[in-house]
């Protein structure tokens, strides 16, 4: 059954992804027939077609490497380094005008963008769940020790601004606290936050973990998690937490008399005993409009051999508290848009500790799109993510670089200037060059989103979580009203 499911989410996620790649590509090959501009190939992804079919004089290919498409144009500027070579290579074709070039490399973001307003009113109609928690500047989670909680930062404390930039939701957008912390600068980070109705400012030395070198770079952390009930979605067979009664569904609410704002707390502290002192504990527990109190005494299971002692609650249920908004098209629009032009500036920032490195590609892209079609009213947050996505592809083909829709532009801009077209053999040699750039840029992104991948991959095939049964241990199960 999960072969089954695993084999339609991939079809879900690749038909999606050629759509976003074929509309962008659409644009210009109709521009391309508008402008009466010979048409050599159009190709959905790169690499050695899988599949090819000539038809009216233009061939229509499917290639092998999931990261784009292009139309095959002769008289625009030549990218045999990335399209190979075509039926017009090295043949003596009309000149256009530099206002066709310009259409034609205009008319592919136009068509990414257009299929974002789509979206836009597809999501304004249907809804986007949103994770209530995450809109949130209210700590649930500070890590003892860390960053922030050297600095004085508590949970329940509400962040009102960081590095002197205010702040409105915990994740994900340029305005969040997530992305004020990866952005900031200086040594030490000033924190303004309101704790029982009292404004107070404190400063945190960010932290960053150690890295190998095919990681990703880590960024700038103050160890902090948003507010998050403490749900129990799955408990393992015999352990303390199935011994007492406890469920999926069970929301934990204190700790030894502690308010539980986030499930970090009950983690934290099942690490605590793995080289400390193990000891009952007390837990509070709301089962719909019912509290209670069981106390118990973590284990060590039996599988995996490695683990330390443990309660037993083996996954919690994430996103509570999702409710369904509609944003206008607008302001999804306007939102993507300011998220792309924040991402550029911060990675080109001189002072920025945050790199191209950072950026991902398309193996992120199809990642992104699985792990969202296999949550819950997973279609709408696809639908969401594709206004972003493209967006995005509409406006980093704008980016002036050879190659790109941008550089074409430009290139075009130029030759309208001199009123004369540059000669082939220095277009052949700048395309050539920036394209065996990109080329190498896409490898260098794909090898550090695979890992990560790879990496995730194998945490979620974990050993699962055994323990002994309570009879054995010298314990009974407990009796839940």
């Amino acid at each position: 059954m999960w072969l089954l499911k695993f084999i339609l989410i991939l079809l879900e996620v690749l038909l999606l992804f050629n759509l976003l790649i074929f509309v962008h590509e659409l644009g210009h090959f109709l521009a391309a027939r508008w402008r009466g501009l010979k048409i050599d190939r159009l190709a959905i992804w790169f690499g050695k077609p899988i599949w090819k079919k000539r038809i009216n004089g233009i061939e229509y290919a499917l290639g092998t490497i999931p990261a784009g498409g292009y139309v095959a144009l002769p008289q625009m500027a030549s990218m045999e380094a990335i399209e190979g070579k075509s039926e017009s290579s090295g043949e003596a074709l009309p000149l256009i005008s530099a206002l066709d070039k310009i259409i034609v490399a205009v008319a592919g973001p136009l068509f990414s963008f257009l299929l974002a307003v789509g979206f836009a009113f597809l999501v304004w109609g249907v809804g986007r769940p949103v994770n209530t928690d995450a809109r949130s500047t209210t700590l649930g989670w500070v890590q003892p020790d860390g960053p922030a909680w050297k600095a004085g930062l508590r949970p329940g404390d509400r962040i009102l601004s960081i590095d002197g930039r205010p702040v409105d939701e915990f994740a994900p957008g340029q305005d969040s606290i997530s992305w004020r912390v990866i952005t900031s600068q200086g040594t030490n980070i000033p924190i303004k936050y309101l704790r029982d109705g009292k404004e107070a400012i404190t400063h945190a030395t960010p932290y960053k973990r150690p890295t190998h070198w095919y990681e990703r770079k880590a960024l700038r952390q103050i160890l902090v998690g948003p507010v998050q009930k403490a749900v129990i979605y799955q408990v393992a067979k015999d352990s303390p937490a199935a011994a007492a009664g406890l469920r999926q569904g069970d929301q934990v609410v204190a700790v030894d008399g502690q308010e539980v704002y986030n499930p970090m707390s009950v983690i934290y502290l099942e690490d605590q005993m793995t080289n400390g002192t193990v000891k009952p504990v007390t837990f509070t527990v709301r089962r719909g409009r019912q509290e209670f109190s069981r106390v118990l005494l973590a284990v060590k299971p039996i599988k995996p051999a490695k683990s330390g002692p443990s309660f037993g609650i083996t996954s919690w249920q994430l996103n509570s508290d999702v409710k369904l908004t509609h944003p206008g098209p607008v302001e999804q629009i306007r939102s993507s848009a300011d998220q792309i032009f924040a991402t550029l500036g911060t990675v080109f920032s001189p002072k920025s500790e945050v790199g191209v490195q950072q950026l991902g590609g398309a193996v992120m892209i199809i990642r992104f799109y699985t792990n969202l079609f296999e949550s819950k009213d997973g279609w709408r947050q696809v639908l969401w993510f594709s206004v972003i996505l493209n967006v995005n592809l509409a406006l980093l083909n704008l980016l002036p670089f050879p190659v790109l829709d941008g550089g074409h532009i430009v290139l075009a801009l130029f030759e309208a200037i001199r009123r004369r077209p540059l000669s082939p053999r220095v277009l052949q040699y700048v395309q050539s060059a920036c394209a065996a750039v990109l080329i190498g840029f896409m490898l260098f992104i794909a090898f550090f989103d695979t890992g990560d991948w790879v990496r995730h991959a194998r945490k979620d095939r974990e050993q699962p979580m055994v323990f002994a049964p309570p009879t054995i241990r010298g314990t009974q199960p407990s009796e839940i009203p």
